[in-house]
């Protein structure tokens, strides 16, 4: 398979979603463990710290450009690979044989894709992007902690950071497996195990991220 069929096969296009996919879960497993700081209830100062390392250190900036790229490149290839399948079925997924003996979730992958990047903007309209503004063109590194503490007082917003968090739990149940199976790696002595552990990744971690709204809504962080 040459560069150019890479990007416009099937098989190129899955390929490029399991890495990206790959180095994603990877991300989050990173920002899991930096929002799990806030926990500790020492008044944010682990979180603090480790906010100002991803946000200050060169090599975190630099990845984030990449994380970026990944992220869209994850997204317009998802939404590719849908349309193309949606587009060779003769009969809708109501009726299809093949679809009803497989889970809703990994049927649904383009639409739960698709909540999750809605959650991720708001996410990053009310955190990252001010932060990082801040940083580089105002008055320096903002107090997340108290954003988060303030922001995650307004119902609303607890509810879809909720939602979102369900709904990445819901993509990552197929996307986890998914990635290893397409990359080679789902053979059948491994299959078990990893399905075991994306089924963990996949509540253990949207779980974490739901707790965090919540505790700060609750008062069980202040």
């Amino acid at each position: 398979m040459n560069w150019k069929q890479s990007f416009s096969t099937s098989i190129g296009k899955k390929l490029q979603m399991s890495l990206t996919g790959l180095f994603l879960i990877t991300f989050l497993l990173v920002h899991c463990y930096i929002n799990a700081q806030i926990f500790y209830q020492d008044g944010g100062t682990r979180f603090k710290e480790a906010a100002h390392f991803m946000g200050t250190n060169f090599v975190i900036r630099t990845v984030e450009i990449g994380l970026f790229a990944f992220l869209i490149l994850h997204i317009v290839q998802g939404l590719l690979l849908w349309a193309k399948n949606r587009s060779r079925r003769s009969v809708g997924y109501a009726v299809s044989a093949g679809n009803k003996t497989s889970p809703w979730y990994s049927r649904s992958m383009a639409l739960l894709g698709t909540l999750v990047l809605l959650f991720l903007i708001l996410h990053l309209s009310k955190f990252w992007a001010p932060n990082r503004y801040s940083m580089t063109f105002g008055s320096g590194e903002l107090d997340l902690y108290a954003m988060m503490r303030d922001e995650f007082q307004t119902t609303w917003v607890v509810v879809v950071y909720v939602l979102g968090c369900i709904a990445l739990g819901w993509h990552l149940v197929h996307g986890f497996y998914s990635a290893f199976q397409t990359l080679g790696l789902g053979t059948h002595k491994y299959k078990g195990m990893i399905k075991a552990i994306g089924v963990a990744f996949s509540i253990v971690v949207p779980v974490i991220f739901a707790l965090m709204p919540v505790s700060f809504y609750m008062h069980w962080v202040s």
